[in-house]
């Protein structure tokens, strides 16, 4: 016995001498045959028919697929309207030359310009129209049966033949019970054994296919229906889910407020644990947040603990823990000693990893000055939650709360918060302000710790630092479609791993009677693609068989049969 491979077609034989093959080397692929290049026929029939195979055709899949990836980088690193519309204000005042440009590119709106869409919806198209055909092709395939053996196996990439004095039924009956139990799909055609495997490289193909266009669809309505809002609580405070509680909002374009889950929650503790010591002191180590929450208007109340990358699930969104802070806890008096911010909690926003906050502390109404005049007050804060004491740098030393210290600079005036222009409550718009001097004239500021007053000159009245209050940072997602979308990347991949690792490959096996009376046995394999695969599984095969189907002795050892390298015919 003797085995051989030789380079061969990958599917259906092109040259004259190996047409005979016929179907034995066909369909091994769902890809559609190509055709020849010619001009479409005239007529809008025709140009249709053309520009249809262009796009339905797999480079050109592949094309839009790479178009619609770098079409996401601007997408990366342009700011988008849709996500940060301050961002896009402060590029268009940096960049007045580029700005136009982009607008008129919509690259300020990517995933929602033209030419993106128009993409996107090629790819769509394209990917349908080659799953589509390509899907009836395998379900044919797979309702029918391996194609007969061709006249002459030694055409055949592996092949390898022998003598046996078994009879011609008992050599095939062996093949057709040895192929199946090595998960061939085989079966008996005239003379000889035809089986075939690896269909499943076929079905990870369109797998593949299929898992983008889920991947599509799942992105194209998490887009769409998506809703992301933020929220800032203090310990204690409470959040309906409705818009107009939310601090920044952004959604899809086919959002709705009524998509939005009834649900609320109190935040009731939040807890930061640091380390103490060592190269890592103040590496946080947890950061929970204590909740109570309920869903609907008059849901059972229950309670939850959201960690980082631990969310609270309510329906279709999810609550995440994303920013922790401070707030100073203060009480204003004006020049009479009325209150006129009793024991507020004033959130400031961290500067660093040692939770250094800044901020500004606004009594916008009921403040008189000495004179009975009405004012209004602004403090820039700067808060440190553990101070290294006197002659230190003003940054914190620790992000928890061990030697707390309050900086305040202090302004009156008109804060401009009734002028119709929004303005953010973290800073303060001194064009109407003027500060208070101190006695050298300069601009008045103290330092305080937790229970101490800071007397505004000239009877102006006090501020008192009453406490400190923490507060967690909430952003509440709802991204429909992110489920299929994790799916069909699995899928996806899985599909792509089939459709490499996996060969489609034929083996058949014949033995007829020859003119000595003595059985001869050829065996023969042919895969998709060249591979050392087909000839390795064929001597393996042909190995097993020939134990159950042992060779005759040859009365003519000068006449034995030989295979040459090319596969050459029994001499």
């Amino acid at each position: 016995m003797s085995t051989t491979s030789k380079t061969g077609p990958d599917a259906a034989p092109n040259t004259p001498e190996d047409q005979e093959l016929g179907a034995a080397g066909s369909q091994l692929s769902t890809a559609p045959a190509e055709e020849a290049p010619h001009l479409p026929a005239l007529g809008v029939v025709g140009w249709a028919r053309w520009f249809w195979r262009q796009l339905t055709s797999m480079r050109v899949a592949l094309l839009l697929l790479l178009l619609l990836s770098l079409g996401a980088i601007p997408g990366s690193l342009i700011p988008q309207t849709g996500i940060d519309a301050t961002k896009v204000a402060e590029f268009r005042e940096q960049h007045t030359t580029l700005a136009p440009l982009y607008d008129k590119l919509g690259l300020f709106n990517v995933y929602s310009s033209v030419w993106f869409s128009a993409i996107y919806i090629l790819l769509f198209v394209s990917l349908i129209g080659c799953i589509v055909p390509r899907t009836w092709q395998f379900v044919g395939q797979l309702r029918g049966r391996p194609p007969a053996a061709p006249r002459r196996l030694t055409r055949l990439p592996a092949y390898t033949t022998w003598r046996t004095e078994a009879r011609p039924e008992q050599v095939r009956e062996a093949a057709l019970a040895l192929l199946r139990k090595r998960r061939f799909r085989a079966h008996l055609s005239g003379d000889a054994v035809a089986a075939e495997k690896g269909y499943l490289r076929e079905a990870g193909n369109l797998v593949f296919h299929l898992a983008l266009i889920v991947m599509l669809i799942a992105f194209a309505w998490g887009q769409l229906m998506k809703s992301e809002g933020n929220k800032l609580i203090l310990e204690g405070d409470g959040f309906a889910n409705t818009l107009t509680q939310y601090d920044d909002f952004k959604s899809g374009s086919l959002f709705t407020q009524d998509d939005l889950d009834p649900f609320s929650f109190t935040l009731k503790d939040f807890t930061g644990t640091y380390e103490p010591t060592g190269p890592n002191r103040g590496t946080p180590r947890t950061f929970e947040a204590d909740v109570t929450y309920s869903v609907g208007a008059y849901g059972e109340e229950r309670r939850a603990t959201v960690r980082v990358n631990e969310p609270l699930e309510i329906g279709g969104s999810k609550v995440y823990l994303v920013s922790h802070g401070y707030a100073p806890v203060v009480t204003v008096r004006d020049g009479k000693g009325r209150v006129v911010m009793d024991k507020e909690a004033v959130p400031l926003l961290p500067l660093d990893g040692n939770v250094t906050s800044s901020g500004a502390i606004k009594v916008m109404d009921g403040y008189r000055n000495a004179e009975g005049v009405k004012e209004q007050l602004g403090f820039n804060a700067f808060f440190l939650p553990t101070y290294g004491g006197q002659g230190s740098t003003m940054l914190s030393t620790f992000p928890a709360l061990l030697n707390p210290m309050l900086a305040l600079s202090a302004y009156h005036g008109d804060l401009g918060v009734d002028s119709g222009i929004p303005q953010s409550v973290y800073q303060l718009d001194k064009k109407n302000l003027k500060e208070f001097k101190d006695s050298d004239g300069e601009l008045f500021k103290k330092q305080l710790k937790v229970g101490q007053t800071m007397t505004l000159p000239d009877g102006a009245g006090s501020v008192t630092f009453e406490g400190v209050k923490e507060w967690a940072g909430f952003q509440v997602a709802r991204q429909p479609g992110s489920g299929w979308a994790l799916a069909g990347s699995l899928a996806a991949i899985a599909g792509l791993a089939a459709s490499l690792f996996i060969q489609r490959r034929r083996v058949w096996v014949r033995a007829v009677e020859g003119a000595d009376g003595v059985t001869v046995v050829e065996m023969a394999g042919l895969g998709r693609s060249e591979s050392a695969k087909v000839p390795e599984e064929l001597g393996d095969l042909a190995g097993v068989l020939y134990e159950r189907a042992p060779g005759a002795p040859d009365p003519h050892p000068s006449d034995s049969p030989a295979v040459s390298a090319e596969g050459a015919e029994q001499q």
